[in-house]
């Protein structure tokens, strides 16, 4: 008994300690993993003058939440506006599991012409030397500037040089660097019509 007591004792007082340590220190990742964010919005966006926040309720983009739904739980996407308040794009995050764990990324996009204006590798847990290569290697990274959606994957070196959609998939890492096309098209599938229909004050998205 004396052994179950000093157990069950023990047992607390580290429970206590654990969530101590996580209420001290979640302000501090949660406020990193905001800066993070607002880094790549810019990044995929071109570098906006600023941005605005939108929710994504009932298929529907709206810039104020309804009654009952709390900022936590809901959807964002983000609109970039630039030197003449004019709305250049969205940024939108969006994550599904690849081939070790869930990639989560951030992508900027153009409703009006159907352009990816860029994307960002948010979170992976990728192969290292592998997979990995989707964050580290720019030339993959840098390519999904300008494409055209919905995207094609293709093995590198066998596109056709002239589709706008086409992704050269990284080369031993073809599970990783396909689900990043798949992400993306999965999202604008799902959200491309609220993109296209919502009606940004001054000029069309774009434009």
């Amino acid at each position: 008994m004396r052994l179950v007591s000093t157990l069950a004792v023990a047992g607390m007082v580290m429970g206590v300690l654990l969530v101590s340590v996580h209420r001290v220190t979640e302000p501090a990742i949660l406020a990193h993993k905001e800066r993070v964010l607002q880094e790549a919005i810019r990044e995929v966006l071109g570098d906006p003058v600023r941005h605005e926040v939108l929710y994504v309720i009932d298929g529907a983009l709206t810039a104020q939440l309804p009654d009952g739904v709390s900022e936590a739980d809901a959807e964002r996407v983000f609109l970039g506006f630039d030197g003449g308040d004019r709305p250049i794009g969205f940024a939108i995050e969006a994550g599904e599991p690849a081939f070790q764990d869930v990639i989560g990324l951030i992508f900027g996009f153009d409703p009006v012409d159907g352009r990816v204006l860029g994307m960002k590798v948010l979170e992976s847990k990728e192969t290292p030397g592998l997979g990995d290569k989707i964050e580290k290697d720019m030339e993959f990274v840098g390519q999904f500037e300008g494409l055209v959606a919905p995207l094609v994957g293709v093995k590198a070196g066998r596109g056709t040089g002239t589709d706008p959609s086409e992704v050269d998939l990284i080369t031993g890492a073809t599970i990783s660097s396909r689900a990043i096309v798949r992400i993306i098209n999965n999202a604008l599938d799902r959200l491309r019509p609220a993109l296209e229909t919502y009606d940004a004050p001054g000029a069309e998205v774009g434009g």
